[in-house]
């Protein structure tokens, strides 16, 4: 195979004949300077922190999407499954990912459930923990969103991180927001990356700390433009992550994306190159080759330097994606899950509070962030109970136990911007219960019934019309061919964004957020009301 290979290594390129042997890169024979008329062979791209989950897709279609945007592996924690399913959960991501030529590194979860303030379908203890670090297959120690437990030196977290020590694997952290003294301490146990700075400033002192931070462009959260400029000034200490990754947007692109915005920035070319390809090989010990001699033939055919037109993805020497084109099996997977609740009554979502009159607290959503604000504000009600009041832009939100019956728990929410009917998902991080934001009870009722129903998925109701995707695997994925699946998830979030009203850019991927405890400020978990500051319940009046 000729081509400009493009060494990162070296910061060099000349036009080059590769040898493949066995899958290897055999021998590398430099035919002279580079050549435009050729196209352009350097390794492909690593997604250093995802959940394969948030895909809505089992890791074999997962890759079928990703090979065809130059990714050749992820390093990938399964959490999301984990917190329903258990160890089993975990399990099943690995095996599934064996049936493709993917190269998938999954983590050990370390916050299985992720708090004790909700309810999950699992725990995952330090000892299974310890279990699954001992294998092969399991490469490090999953982001550690517990930041108060390392801090306060929890027994149980700091068993988690002996584990990882002990088996001389890689540990992640989380630790949005964190500074000072606080962050060197949680660094100083081993933490080696964070992929939640949502400031230039942040990021900065946690390098100082030698932890690698991770530049995320997810669906819902993006810090790229906060970001980026350290690509240039820590060009060993940066890599590109999507965290979470709804199908619509994994068809469009991957980490490719992140290469040509950097680029079209003006970033150094070899910096944002060491950081899609090279860095998180190198730090997590990925079994990815690099275009040296005796490495796996993991590469990608690019046209040029400019746009980077994936003409070609290999991995092991095979090519899987050739022209836009996924050369990877379309699979059927099992269908584990866990779902064991009742359909609901619309008086079930009704919610009164002991002074109507008085200011409610109110969870603001942010374009973009996973954080969110804690608004006061003065609450719409009927005389007996508090109502939705959708041209204030003020919404009931809902979070429903699917582990077993209980009362569902009632909020209000602003940004979300529906003008009728309601949105559900099951997949709400991290415990995965059903969560709903909507402009009436009768509509939130019907949304998560539709969810109940088939015992997981993506729904939405209003307007006469009603929209389900469903996601049998744990409640979290589907096992149908991924542009499929992204087709369907399209129209159900085009309806909620032009027929409902909703404002945000990925408004299925903000929700599922809503129940994440351990980002602050104010967050909605089945047991209720939460503030992510002083990390306890809050009532709703102020």
């Amino acid at each position: 195979m000729k081509a400009n290979l493009v060494n990162i290594f070296e910061k060099s390129i000349y036009e080059a004949e590769i040898h493949l042997e066995n899958g290897r890169i055999g021998k590398i024979e430099i035919l002279g300077p580079e050549n435009a008329a050729l196209p352009y062979i350097l390794p492909g791209f690593t997604d250093a922190h995802v959940h394969i989950e948030s895909s809505m897709l089992t890791p074999a279609q997962f890759a079928r999407l990703a090979v065809v945007h130059g990714t050749v592996a992820t390093v990938s924690d399964p959490h999301e499954i984990g917190n329903v399913l258990g160890v089993s959960g975990v399990e099943f991501m690995v095996e599934d990912g064996k049936r493709v030529p993917f190269k998938f590194c999954f983590g050990a979860p370390s916050c299985v459930p992720a708090t004790a303030f909700e309810t999950a379908g699992a725990e995952i203890s330090a000892e299974e923990v310890g279990a699954l670090l001992a294998r092969n297959e399991i490469g490090y120690l999953a982001e550690v969103m517990n930041f108060p437990g390392v801090l306060n030196e929890d027994p149980d977290m700091m068993a988690k991180i002996k584990w990882a020590k002990h088996y001389n694997k890689v540990i992640d952290g989380h630790a949005p927001g964190l500074r000072g003294e606080a962050a060197r301490k949680y660094a100083m146990n081993g933490i080696s990356t964070d992929h939640e700075c949502f400031t230039y400033e942040e990021a900065k002192e946690k390098i100082g700390y030698d932890v690698k931070i991770l530049i995320r462009e997810g669906s819902a959260a993006r810090n790229f433009d906060a970001l980026i400029p350290l690509i240039d000034e820590f060009p060993e200490m940066i890599m590109f992550c999507s965290d979470d990754k709804h199908p619509d947007n994994l068809v469009e692109g991957h980490i490719n994306l992140l290469v040509r915005r950097a680029l079209g920035l003006g970033y150094d070319i070899w910096n944002i190159l060491q950081a899609a390809c090279v860095n998180p090989v190198l730090h997590y010990t990925l079994p990815v080759g690099l275009l040296r001699v005796n490495d796996p033939a993991d590469f990608i055919v690019v046209n040029n330097l400019r746009d980077f037109t994936i003409l070609q993805t290999w991995i092991n020497g095979q090519v899987v994606a050739e022209n836009g084109t996924s050369l990877l099996p379309d699979l059927r997977s099992e269908h584990p899950n866990k779902f064991n609740c009742a359909p609901k009554f619309p008086q079930d979502f009704q919610c009164t509070v002991e002074n109507l009159n008085a200011d409610i607290r109110v969870i603001e959503a942010l374009e973009g962030q996973l954080i969110t604000n804690q608004l006061a504000r003065s609450a719409k009600h009927d005389g007996k109970f508090l109502l939705a009041d959708p041209d204030s832009d003020i919404l009931k939100i809902t979070v429903i136990n699917r582990y077993e019956n209980a009362v569902p728990a009632v909020a209000f929410i602003k940004n979300f911007g529906l003008k009728s009917g309601a949105m559900a998902s099951s997949v709400g991080h991290d415990s995965h219960n059903i969560i709903a934001v909507g402009c009436d009870d009768e509509s939130i009722c019907h949304a998560v019934n539709l969810i109940i129903e088939a015992k997981g998925g993506v729904s939405a109701v209003g307007k006469g019309e009603k929209h389900l995707l469903p996601l049998p695997v744990a409640g979290l994925m589907s096992d149908l061919d991924g542009y499929e699946v992204a087709k369907s998830y399209t129209a159900v979030d085009l309806f909620v964004k032009d027929k409902l009203g909703s404002t945000l850019q990925s408004p299925f991927m903000t929700l599922s957020f809503m129940a994440l405890l351990v980002i602050p400020d104010l967050k909605l978990s089945d047991k209720g009301l939460f503030d992510g500051k002083s990390f306890d319940f809050v009532p709703l009046n102020i």
